[in-house]
């Protein structure tokens, strides 16, 4: 059995905190149009794409503020800003990448997997924010729970 602190093994991430820029999209489908796109450029100046399956507990019915997921994939682009130029050609790439596959780009992420020029707005639909909103000036009017991305009280 593998310990809890030891997690970040799976998928070798590492033990420390570390400089990134990450960006995910939910896709609809892999199919040879995917991966051709995908494998037409190097990936530089990223350091990985990953493909995540998701399933299970995350594509059932739900009433939570997200709904279920019902595409079958989660597309995660990673690079480390390690100079200014990898910084600066690292968000380029990003949406390089995502422009290509085009259609199959479902338009939305999982709350947890927001970027820092994303906010809720970007996650959940607007009656559903209203919700969160909702609650969060019933249940923490002083603001006592913070997160990343706070949905804010409006």
């Amino acid at each position: 059995m593998l310990p809890v602190h030891e997690l970040g093994a799976i998928t070798a991430e590492p033990p420390d905190p570390s400089p990134g820029l990450g960006r995910a999209e939910m896709v609809t489908a892999v199919d040879d149009t995917v991966i051709d796109a995908l494998l037409a450029e190097p990936i530089t100046p990223l350091l990985g794409v990953q493909f995540r399956h998701v399933g299970g507990a995350l594509g059932r019915p739900s009433d939570s503020p997200h709904g279920a997921l019902q595409e079958p994939y989660l597309l995660y682009l990673f690079g480390i800003p390690f100079s200014p130029e990898a910084a600066a050609g690292i968000p380029v790439r990003r949406s390089a990448l995502v422009e290509a596959l085009g259609p199959y780009v479902a338009g939305r992420k999982p709350y947890t997997f927001l970027g820092p020029d994303e906010s809720p707005a970007d996650v959940f639909s607007p009656e559903s924010l209203a919700r969160l909103r909702a609650v969060k000036r019933a249940r923490d009017p002083q603001g006592v729970f913070r997160s990343n991305f706070p949905v804010g009280t409006d």
